[in-house]
């Protein structure tokens, strides 16, 4: 049997290569497996969580932890290696200090003078010749030292133990990640504005396919990062690279800010940024919550329906959301209020309810129990019967709908081994059929 061979490199052609449709069959053969994951068995799928073992977690030097996820589907085993920068604990004491700048789509004729950084620079078609003013404090404190993207690698197996595909996995995981944080998000019924924090390869994925999935609904994307410089690379390349240029011309109504907190103004900005969002991407390693939870949990805050997906944190001490925001997802609603709240579902969405039990901060410090959590492939199942229904001539679940279509949704994920391969299998395909990767025959 042949044996393909991506490196990251190859990966990033490949995905960089892939259409709309593509991405939809993907995400499709994604869910599914989700779904299998949370309602099959041995006798019936091989992607049942009792096929998928708990990954092991060994501390290596430099403050990383090298990670072994093993996983099955129904035609594939496999194994993903990766070792990663293990955040410390946080030390809470003093402040940060803060700077930032904003760019939107500008005139490429308007003046590039170096501007106040209170004051917004816009300029309406690239960052080509954009002059950005910051301060050039920095605090140690708030710099990144170490990527936190994992290195490793995927090995697949067929179902009988013969090696068939072996891909780098700094990439795929980013890219995997942002596609299962995008299933729910593809399903809202306005993505008008969008909010996300970090500016690494999970934020970069996350805002590609939002945009390849719904690019024609989105008018403003925000990146918030706690270094300037960093987000300002992201949106130079977003902006600049012909790989983005598709995507960039596809929407002429799309704009693009940098919030970062090296700026005076970062706190009105950051509030202002999340209460006008209409989904929230939290992509960042962090030891602290993002923002404070009364940026949504407040009367004001409640009006809007949101989409909240927390991805970057995956340790006990390690937390994107303010405990208060879970807490109040799960809270029991009062029936008679005077305030106008969007709907909420009454639980929070996870990949994994053990893996997040055992695992995400969020969960663990807002001390939330089994019954507050649903696995995204259990909601995928109802969601599933309950179109069928409304096909049938039925009512359906009409209050499901809605809440995942508009109400305020939060989804937790640590990332399952389950979802490398299901993904990685397909990429391997996709491989050998485009002519992407190395092919080591009769291995």
């Amino acid at each position: 049997m042949p044996l393909t061979v991506l490196s990251d490199s190859d990966i990033h052609s490949l995905l960089y290569s892939l259409s709309r449709d593509d991405v939809v069959n993907l995400q499709e053969n994604l869910a599914e497996a989700l779904h299998e994951y949370s309602t099959g068995t041995q006798e019936t799928t091989g992607c049942c969580q009792s096929n998928q073992p708990q990954r092991i977690a060994i501390p290596a030097t430099n403050n990383q932890t090298t990670l072994f996820m093993p996983a099955s589907t129904s035609t594939s085993r496999g194994m993903k290696i990766a070792t990663l920068a293990t955040t410390q604990e946080p030390n809470r004491s003093g402040s940060l200090p803060s700077i930032t700048s904003t760019i939107s789509h500008a005139s490429t004729a308007s003046s590039n003078s170096a501007d106040s950084p209170k004051t917004p620079l816009t300029a309406e078609s690239s960052l080509s010749n954009l002059s950005i003013s910051t301060s050039n404090r920095t605090d140690p404190s708030i710099t990144s030292s170490q990527s936190t993207s994992p290195v490793g690698s995927l090995t697949l197996l067929t179902a009988s133990g013969k090696p068939y595909g072996f891909l780098a996995a700094s990439e795929l995981t980013a890219f995997r990640t942002a596609l299962t944080a995008t299933i729910i998000f593809n399903r809202r019924s306005n993505v008008h504005t969008i909010a996300v924090f970090g500016a690494g390869a999970q934020a970069l994925w996350h805002i590609r396919l939002a945009l390849i999935l719904r690019g024609r609904d989105i008018h403003h994307i925000h990146i918030i990062n706690r270094n300037f410089e960093r987000a300002r690379q992201l949106m130079t390349n977003i902006y600049t690279s012909k790989e983005w240029e598709g995507l960039r011309n596809a929407n002429d109504k799309l704009d693009f800010s940098i919030v970062s907190n090296e700026y005076g103004e970062y706190i009105r900005l950051l509030k202002e940024h999340v209460r006008k969002s209409d989904a929230i991407f939290c992509c960042t390693p962090s030891t602290t919550p993002l923002f404070p939870a009364e940026h949504l949990t407040s009367t004001e805050g409640r009006k809007k329906g949101r989409y909240v997906s927390a991805i970057g944190s995956y340790r006990h001490h390690m937390i994107e959301l303010h405990p208060d925001i879970l807490r109040q997802a799960v809270a029991v609603e009062h029936k008679h209020h005077h305030h106008k709240h969007a709907d909420k579902g009454g639980v929070v969405v996870v990949d994994s309810l053990d893996a997040c039990m055992k695992e995400a901060g969020e969960v663990q410090q807002a001390g939330l129990n089994a019954e507050q959590l649903v696995e995204i492939g259990e909601l995928l199942m109802v969601k599933k019967a309950a179109m069928q229904e409304i096909e049938r001539g039925g009512p359906g679940e009409v209050g499901l709908k809605k809440w995942l279509q508009a109400g305020n949704v939060i989804f937790k994920c640590v990332g399952l081994g389950l979802m490398d391969i299901c993904v990685g299998e397909d990429l391997v395909m996709l491989a050998r059929e485009r002519g992407f990767g190395t092919t080591v025959e009769g291995f």
